[in-house]
This record gives C-alpha cells, structure tokens and sequence, in this order.
C-alpha cells in the first residue's frame, strides 16, 4: 500500500517502523492517518520476519492530539456516531506483536492515547 501520511520502513529485517508524517499539522491525527496506520500495523502483524512495531513522529511532534481542522466541519453527532478517530483504536489493540510508541515533542490528547494504545512507551526527555 502507497501511504501519504505515514513513513513506513523495516530496520535490521525485524522491526517494522512507522513514522507519523504531517510536520505542518505536527503529525495531527486524521481519518486518513489513522486508517493508514492501520493498515500498515496490520502489513507488519501479518509478515513473519518482523518481531515489533515502533511508531514514532517527529523530534518536535509525536502526534498534536486530533485534527481540529478537520473536524470542524463535524457536528457533535457526527464526530460521536462516526467514531472519528476512535474506530481505528480496535486495530491497533489487535496487533498481536509488541508495539512500541517512541515519543518525541508533542503528545497532546489523541497523541497520547495513541502512545498509550502501544505495548511500551519509550520517551525522550522532551517529550
């Protein structure tokens, strides 16, 4: 799969990573983001060579919480019925292999809770 909001890699042919890439946005969650995500946690759970998954974000910007901008054109109701960001969190808890959350800068509101949906949480000290 092509990804256009997310680096994705392999290192030493075991460890899969995956990098939030929006820098103007400070990696801000999105539908797009997330369903990429998603996906390419899913493409490393179902290759046999890779043992973890590490996602990680920018020195400045782990991940700035929710698109705000991209919810706005949400009313409550919409953002609640059609799980915004939400319905994505179920494929993250079913990746079965170790998931790693390597924070950096921001990890504001959704940010965090991705952090917090990993296995581990590894952060620098300027998280």
């Amino acid at each position: 799969m092509a990804y256009e909001m997310l680096e994705v890699r392999t290192e030493a042919d075991k460890v899969g990573v995956i990098t939030l890439n929006r820098p103007k946005q400070l990696n801000a969650l999105n539908e797009q983001l997330m369903t990429e995500l998603g996906a390419a946690l899913q493409a490393f759970d179902a290759d046999g060579n890779i043992g973890c998954v590490i996602i990680t974000g920018s020195e400045k910007a782990f991940a700035a919480g929710a698109d705000i901008g991209a919810m706005a054109k949400y009313s409550f109701v919409d953002a609640y019925k059609g799980d915004y960001i939400t319905r994505n969190w179920e494929t993250i808890r079913s990746i079965r292999k170790p998931v790693i959350a390597a924070v950096s800068g921001f990890a504001l509101g959704g940010g965090c809770e991705l952090a917090m949906m990993c296995d581990f949480i590894i952060a620098a000290d300027n998280a």
